[in-house]
């Protein structure tokens, strides 16, 4: 299986983003559609889906804007377009590590008009 397209959905903003064919992005793939309600911190945004249980794949301590992470600790998965409060200068660091996802199309800094606590909409788009 190939990359998969998603959409996020806040309120009036659509973010569409490219998931990698990695064993834990097809996990979490499984999981959606579905709603839930986002958490800030800094820039980024994270909201919780079912365990994914324990990966063998690769975590990171630093992202890079735009990123799709998944993040072990909150069962939760996150995007990012800047830094966070723990980020040193030039860099994107989560609250601890997580495995790169994805990548969100186009400019991620859209994500900084939503606030916490908003319902998000993820739909699988298709396959390419």
């Amino acid at each position: 299986m190939g990359e998969k397209k998603v959409r996020f959905t806040i309120d009036q903003v659509t973010i569409v983003g490219d998931m990698n064919s990695t064993e834990l992005a097809q996990y979490v793939l499984k999981s959606w559609p579905i709603n839930s309600n986002i958490q800030m911190w800094g820039d980024e945004l994270y909201f919780p889906i079912p365990s994914c249980g324990e990966t063998t794949d690769i975590s990171v301590e630093t992202v890079n804007k735009g990123d799709i992470a998944y993040w072990p600790p909150g069962n939760s998965v996150c995007l990012f377009w800047g830094p966070t409060p723990i980020s040193e200068e030039g860099e994107i660091r989560p609250a601890s590590p997580v495995t790169v996802i994805g990548k969100v199309e186009g400019d991620a800094t859209m994500l900084s008009n939503v606030k916490n606590g908003k319902s998000i909409t993820v739909d699988l788009i298709r396959d390419y």
